[in-house]
């Protein structure tokens, strides 16, 4: 059979390839390309921070490395002025002087070398602290610039030795006024900066003040004048050495405000000395301690000035009343008697001037024991001075438990009833102002006076009984030409 033939086929034709050079359309960049450039970037500017901060590091001085780079600023604390502005509480820029123990080669010779420095340390010592932690020790707190001087000099052959800055609490006066200042203590301690802290005296009552940041503009100002202050330590140690004591207080105050231009207690100490804790103890005989304002005593015949004051306002008798005093006073087998013979009667001027307990026992009991007592407590003298003192708050007069007419035959002329100098001082002053109640102040202003006590023929009349005691009573050796001085023995 024959196929028959398809007249629509046709061979497929075949085209050679080309080997020419092939053509790429464009197309957009894929996610995968983004993502290599920008680690290449990161990589670059890695390397470029490196770089800067090595170029830095060369440059640099060298520093310590064991030293936080975030210290804070070593704080302020502000000054402390007397009423004419002059300086008696400060900061000064100073160091402290620390080591790394374990990078002191030889402990023994480097304390060797530094013990002649210091007046206060020995090289002992200087090794004990050097040896005393592995990894930091204090060695001195503060140097002074020629000390920090001395030892720079020896860095080339001890370069373990390190300082760190730090403000100090200076006092230019000295040991004067010592006790109305008190001192400061270092808190928070770090290499670069301590807290300054009072621990006593103002420093401590006025530490909200003294420590502001935002009161640090203005000083806080006192009532001390130093002129008055320094006259009245010299009279007091002239007073000690005459009398062979072995110690003294004395406080002059403005009998209007309450202000107290000088306080003294000897012996005194030096507040730019280090405290160390054997200085904290001994109780009164540290000479730390404040005597007028934190001692409480028996203090004798001064009373009997306000047992006449009492007597003359209460209207139980006047200065020339006369009151017998040539018999002992017997009370339930206790008899009272003076040091000497008295007349057999006597004014209550003479009361005062001649000093006779006989005499001031009579009053106080013609006062009575409610009254007398009362008044003692409207002077202020069965509470704290509220003086501006961490010390006066404790100086709580010591009273009877049991308060008697006896109690208060003896508190009359100054036995039985313990109070401080300054109560003292206090009650004199509100005789001597016309009356009204004073209290004490450390501050420049002082204080308004408080509620009447006496009237002002009372107080007049009491100056007067105070001049004869001078004049012509136990108290002549104080009489000074020009000037009306009153005063009572004791």
């Amino acid at each position: 059979m024959t196929q028959p033939k398809d007249d629509a086929y046709e061979p497929p034709s075949y085209e050679a390839p080309s080997y020419g050079p092939p053509s790429y359309e464009a197309r957009p960049p894929s996610r995968d390309d983004w993502r290599l450039v920008l680690i290449m970037a990161a990589f670059i500017a890695a390397y470029a921070v490196v770089g800067v901060r090595l170029g830095m590091v060369a440059l640099s001085q060298p520093s310590e490395p064991r030293l936080a780079q975030s210290e804070a600023a070593p704080p302020v604390r502000g000054a402390i002025v007397d009423r004419q502005g002059r300086t008696l509480a400060a900061n000064l820029p100073a160091w402290s002087l620390y080591v790394h123990p374990d990078e002191v080669r030889d402990p023994a010779a480097t304390a060797a070398a530094l013990a002649p420095i210091f007046d206060d340390l020995d090289a002992t010592e200087i090794e004990r602290r050097i040896r005393a932690s592995r990894r930091f020790a204090w060695v001195k707190r503060p140097v002074t610039p020629r000390q920090k001087q001395a030892i720079l000099d020896l860095v080339p052959a001890q370069p373990a030795l390190k300082f760190g800055r730090r403000d100090m609490r200076v006092y230019p006066a000295g040991r004067m006024a010592a006790h109305v200042l008190g001192q400061v203590r270092a808190e928070s301690e770090r290499v670069m900066s301590a807290q300054l802290v009072g621990n006593s005296g103002i420093e401590m009552a006025l530490e909200d003040a003294l420590g502001d940041p935002s009161s640090l503009a203005e000083p806080v100002a006192l009532s001390l004048d130093l002129a008055v202050q320094s006259a009245l330590t010299e009279v007091l140690a002239e007073g000690i050495a005459h009398n062979a004591a072995l110690r003294g207080s004395a406080v002059v105050m403005d009998v209007q405000t309450g202000e107290i231009p000088a306080l003294v207690s000897l012996p005194d100490f030096d507040p730019n000395a280090r405290v160390r804790r054997a200085d904290l103890k001994g109780g009164a005989a540290n000479p730390r301690f404040n005597q007028p304002v934190k001692g409480v005593y028996e203090l004798g015949s001064v009373f009997k000035v306000l047992t006449a004051a009492i007597a003359l306002e209460t209207g139980v008798a006047g200065p020339d009343t006369l009151i017998e005093t040539g018999t002992p006073v017997v009370y339930r087998g206790s008899r009272i008697r003076d040091l000497y013979r008295m007349p057999a009667k006597m004014p209550v001027t003479d009361i005062v001037r001649r000093s006779s307990n006989i005499g001031s026992a009579r009053l106080a009991m013609r006062v009575g024991t409610p009254r007398f007592r009362d008044y003692l407590d409207r002077l202020g003298l069965l509470e704290p001075t509220g003086l501006e003192l961490p010390e006066a708050r404790s100086a709580r007069p010591l009273k009877p438990s049991r308060w008697t007419d006896l109690s208060t035959m003896t508190i009359s002329f100054g036995h039985g009833l313990s109070v401080s100098p300054l109560h003292l001082v206090s009650a004199y002053a509100t005789l001597a102002n016309g009356g009204r109640r004073v209290t004490p102040s450390l501050l420049k202003g002082g204080r308004p006076l408080g509620e009447r006590v006496f009237s002002e023929r009372t107080s007049a009349d009491m100056m007067a009984i105070l001049r004869a005691v001078v004049e012509r009573g136990t108290g002549r050796r104080t009489d000074v030409a020009g000037y009306e001085i009153g005063g009572k023995t004791g």
